[in-house]
């Protein structure tokens, strides 16, 4: 995990662990070109085959789920992932009340995440306690985390949430469509899907002179590949008043990305509908994998989108793989050792994605790793 420090203040802050004179002196001058690199997941889920198949005579051991895309997540600046669950102690169980053994968070960041979003329709799987447990856990791994708080006080006092690095401001906002017919309890905090609310926390974000501001939106239909109306809508609307960037979790598959560019503010906007699955137990079809979403932003005069791409990924099982756990597989680039049943089924997952990308994304390409 890159080296974190937490602000007493609303700000975030990270630190590389070694910066040189030279890059200090580059990052003071305003006009030198700065450049960040930020990297998005989708859903981080723990269903009870994953949970057994961790499992050991000492704990639980996930390290090996990440160890073919640790260097990529490693790379980007800032990495952000969509934690699809609770940490809210045992009994330990998956859908469809999600709880996950606290190593695998610890194996998240040992992977390279940086960023944890937590509005989606599970962070209510256990109540309050799962709720407030996975806040309470994430703050002392001291991992910033957005879109659940413990009560309205810190929700005002921590959110949008800011992360500051390399010379540039991001706000950070995350919303869920709804918690899967679980309601909040006072005094905890759930950021829904509200276009009052949301104004008003775009307003908030704007106030402090972000470089850009991204909503990390839990919407859509699951298991549907297009997105559907009120994810149009919301897209449009989030990008007329003031989003810079979307990009989408919750349908299990992945949808759609975009390019677009508002030649009225001269602005660059991404739009990523979902990023599909990033590890879980969904084998049907499509379920099986995601994709990694890498944006590169440059500032110099302005704030704009250097390049950026996608990087599909797939989740091998032991049922089909003969190894003891769940490991998260580059699709592009497969282990050529892989059995013919792993490899046959993340075939069909990466001609199915690519035929949905090839027909549906604008300005937005595949890269390898």
């Amino acid at each position: 995990m890159k080296h974190l420090i937490l602000l007493v203040t609303v700000v975030f802050c990270f630190s590389c662990a070694s910066t040189s004179p030279k890059k200090e002196a580059h990052d003071r001058d305003t006009t030198a070109t700065k450049r960040i690199t930020l990297l998005f997941a989708g859903d981080f889920m723990q269903h009870q085959e994953q949970i057994d198949a961790a499992a050991t005579d000492s704990g639980y051991d996930y390290q090996n789920c990440f160890s073919e895309v640790k260097e990529e997540v490693s790379k980007a600046d800032v990495a952000i992932g969509n934690l699809e669950l609770t940490l809210g102690g045992e009994p330990y169980a998956g859908y469809p009340g999600f709880s996950a053994p606290d190593e695998y968070m610890h194996a998240i960041l040992d992977a390279g995440f940086d960023v944890i979003t937590l509005a989606n329709n599970h962070c209510l799987d256990r109540g309050r306690s799962g709720l407030e447990r996975t806040i309470h856990k994430l703050d002392s791994l001291k991992v910033p985390h957005v879109g659940t708080y413990l009560n309205k006080e810190e929700r005002e006092s921590k959110y949008p949430l800011f992360i500051q690095k390399k010379g540039f401001c991001i706000a950070l906002l995350n919303y869920t469509y709804a918690t899967n017919g679980l309601k909040v309890r006072e005094p905890n905090v759930v950021n829904y899907i509200d276009k009052n609310e949301i104004l008003r926390d775009i307003k908030k974000a704007l106030a402090k002179n972000p470089d850009v501001i991204i909503a990390c939106m839990h919407w859509g239909t699951e298991y549907k590949s297009v997105p559907d109306s009120a994810q149009i809508e919301l897209a449009s609307w989030l990008f007329a008043h003031g989003v810079n960037h979307i990009i989408g979790t919750h349908p299990h598959v992945v949808q759609p990305m975009e390019m677009r560019y508002d030649r009225i503010n001269k602005q660059q906007h991404i739009l990523v509908y979902s990023l599909g699955n990033y590890l879980s137990d969904m084998s049907e079809s499509k379920t099986d994998g995601g994709a990694m979403f890498k944006m590169e932003l440059c500032k110099d005069s302005a704030v704009r989108v250097e390049k950026c791409g996608y990087s599909l990924v797939w989740t091998s099982r032991p049922k089909h793989s003969g190894e003891k756990n769940y490991k998260i597989i580059p699709a592009a680039s497969p282990r050529e050792d892989l059995p013919s049943r792993s490899s046959n089924r993340l075939k069909i997952f990466v001609k199915d994605s690519r035929e949905l990308f090839a027909t549906h994304n604008k300005g937005i390409d595949e890269y390898i790793f």
